[in-house]
């Protein structure tokens, strides 16, 4: 069994992957930052012992800050806070989610200034150390004060108060506690509002987000040089002399993918002195509007690695200078604006995706390749690959649906005292099916460009388009007569990940 060590600082995208799908991992904290997390409990139980005022230890929540509840109370006022925030609706989250967000929360409080007991953090990794499920509906987060309800119901199955999914189905979390030999989790002074007040579910789906898209985005370029090729375009374009006047780095990377995914292409090589000038923006324009998608990319990437290590709930306790100070980290904008702009950007990979698509499948522009791309004398009793493009257009459409910014809304809640909301879940959660969308869009455009490139032999496409190109046939032949295509699909979707390591294996690593 793998360990992994937690400390607040030092949490990885990989690490969040890792926890996320698999369940053979253990998460422990480390001891250093188990002083931490002493020193700032010790402050909590100081400030109740001496019934100081203090938002969410002594008052109530929300409009009712000013209500002060005496110390015999404290147990009650945080077991009612997770009870009256779960009232989340929808489908629960998968188990890589809530795995995700369990690891998430539990890094944020082991930062040792949200002032919960070290045995209360060990609860939540119970989520990933005793593969508990909990049930946790999808929807009901704004995002801010964080993710209320989806927290309070992941909290509420370990007190044993909600339900875990086991087999697809919900069971009584307490009845499932008791079978596993696990107490009930029993909250404290300031322990429900640590737990439930914070970013993790957002920052969860988006760490997941950032992962599956940088996958596409190594697949975007390896189905956009295999359509280059078949489509007898050019590699002038990805000239590095044109893209230093215009040094924006993913364009640079891009290109640079590009040149080295086709080298060596005797398809290219056929027609180096054709008299076509320049290729369509689809085929020519690929490092500019990939290259924008992989700066927009990384600038999310960068907001989701630093949320995931940061302290999100509310108060915050700083043991060293004795002070619990109100704040406002579990405002979930820099995640709303990032995934809204990663939603907007990765949609475009598929926009252009489907452009190519339409260029193959299109025998009057496609350079030679016969209509759908069934053989000419099969054509009209077979029907090809003509509705893969319906489905493309399909896609793409609902992703400019998706793609309206949720960031731009706010909506008060608690009496106007929470004024101000970010949307950052919905902002999440719509990446998150835009990023589906275009696996999709280009699992077909890699099924579309490797049937072209079989009617281009006996030439041979370059060493990047020719490994991905082998990878597919292994697993799917040629169509010659009309088939049943969504298998063909499944399959080719199956192993994308393959794709991209025999790829890289052969052309090296694509810059992201």
């Amino acid at each position: 069994m793998e360990t992994i060590h937690i400390d607040g600082h030092s949490l990885t995208l990989e690490n969040i992957n890792k926890v996320a799908y698999r369940h053979d991992i253990e998460i422990k904290i480390k001891d250093e930052a188990k002083e931490k997390i002493y020193r700032a409990r010790a402050l909590v139980e100081k400030s109740v012992a001496e019934h100081k005022i203090i938002y969410g230890l002594t008052t109530g929540f929300g409009q009712f800050k000013n209500v002060v509840i005496n110390a015999a109370q404290t147990e009650e006022l945080q077991k009612n806070l997770i009870m009256s925030h779960s009232i989340g609706v929808g489908e629960s989250f998968s188990e890589p989610i809530v795995r995700a967000a369990a690891l998430i929360r539990a890094n944020s409080l082991s930062h040792g200034n949200s002032g919960v007991r070290l045995a209360t953090i060990e609860s939540v990794l119970n989520v990933i150390n005793k593969n508990i499920y909990p049930f946790v509906p999808s929807k009901g987060s704004v995002g801010a004060s964080g993710d209320l309800a989806p927290l309070s119901h992941m909290v509420l199955c370990l007190m044993g108060l909600g339900e875990v999914i086991i087999d697809q189905k919900r069971m009584d979390s307490g009845e499932f506690l008791k079978q596993v030999g696990l107490m009930p989790l029993v909250l404290t002074s300031k322990e429900g509002l640590a737990l439930n007040n914070g970013t993790a579910f957002m920052s969860s789906i988006g760490a997941l987000n950032i992962i599956k898209a940088e996958q596409l985005l190594k697949l975007a370029d390896i189905t956009s040089a295999m359509s280059l090729e078949a489509s007898m375009g050019t590699v002038a374009a990805c000239d590095p002399k044109i893209h230093k006047l215009r040094p924006h780095t993913g364009q640079i990377f891009s290109a640079a993918n590009i040149r080295r995914l086709c080298q060596g292409s005797e398809i290219m090589e056929s027609h180096k002195n054709c008299d076509r000038v320049q290729d369509s923006y689809s085929l020519r324009c690929v490092p500019q509007v990939h290259g924008a998608i992989k700066d927009a990319f990384n600038y999310a990437k960068r907001v989701i690695e630093t949320e995931i290590n940061s302290v999100t709930d509310n108060p915050l306790i700083f043991s060293e200078q004795e002070e619990v100070i109100s704040g406002g980290n579990f405002h979930g904008e820099p995640i709303a604006f990032a995934m809204d702009f990663l939603t907007i950007a990765v949609s475009e990979l598929a926009n252009i995706s489907d452009r190519r698509i339409f260029k193959l499948l299109t025998n009057f522009i496609s350079e030679g390749l016969p209509a759908f791309l069934i053989p000419v004398d099969k054509g009209g009793l077979n029907n090809g690959f003509m509705i893969a493009q319906y489905t493309t257009a399909s896609l793409v459409a609902e992703n400019k649906i998706l793609s309206h910014p949720a960031s731009v809304d706010s909506i008060p809640t608690s009496a106007d005292q929470e004024d101000h909301v970010s949307f950052g879940m919905t902002a999440a959660y719509k990446a998150k099916k835009v990023i589906e969308n275009v696996r999709h869009v280009l699992a077909i455009e890699l099924m579309c460009a490797t049937q072209a490139l079989d009617f281009k032999k006996p030439l041979i496409p370059g060493r990047g388009s020719k490994a991905a190109y082998d990878a597919v046939r292994e697993m799917v032949p040629f169509l010659d007569n009309d088939r049943v295509l969504y298998k063909d699909l499944e399959k080719i979707e199956h192993i994308i990940p393959m794709v991209i390591d025999k790829v890289e294996q052969s052309v090296g690593r694509l810059e992201v």
